[in-house]
């Protein structure tokens, strides 16, 4: 099974690819979609655009993102809801089913730890994946989304099974 996790933003919007088998995870790509347009509509549209790219080169089977979550700053919060929605669109499309999870399911999945600070998700991404060298702040955090997905699926299909 093919997984793309997305960490949506107004201005970088991170993307990850994993493939999930019963023995591990296997890193396929990951990247970040920069947007570039000023005028916040040019910008969703660049999101959409760019994910719809990375569907149709990498053909992921399913999709993974953050749920929202509160923020201080509310027009920051609606930027965030606009970016994720324009993402979830994006694949919708598509036809690739959608799952969300919240911030700390992903940090708990992945550092297990509900807390993990950026750097803790991505030094663990970087580990679970066997990557070597660098790896964007927000590619990580969608990796991260992905292996999270990974694992509640590999959950759900024991508990189908009947195995604990």
């Amino acid at each position: 099974m093919r997984i793309l996790g997305i960490d949506p933003g107004s201005r970088i919007t991170g993307y990850g690819i994993i493939e999930n088998h019963p023995q591990g995870h296997r890193y396929i790509a990951s990247g970040c979609i920069r947007i570039s347009a000023d005028y916040f509509p040019d910008r969703l549209q660049q999101i959409f655009d760019g994910l719809r790219q990375v569907v149709a080169q990498y053909h992921p089977e399913e999709m993974a993102i953050e749920q929202v979550f509160m923020h201080k700053n509310a027009d920051s919060a609606l930027k965030l809801g606009q970016a994720r929605g324009a993402a979830i669109c994006a694949v919708q499309s598509t036809g690739l089913p959608v799952f969300e999870y919240a911030a700390r399911q992903v940090k708990q999945a992945i550092a297990g730890k509900g807390n993990a600070d950026k750097l803790q998700v991505q030094h663990m991404v970087k580990m679970l994946l066997n990557i070597q060298g660098e790896l964007q702040i927000d590619a990580s955090d969608a990796l991260g989304i992905s292996i999270c997905h990974a694992h509640y699926q590999q959950t759900a299909l024991r508990l189908q099974r009947g195995i604990k």
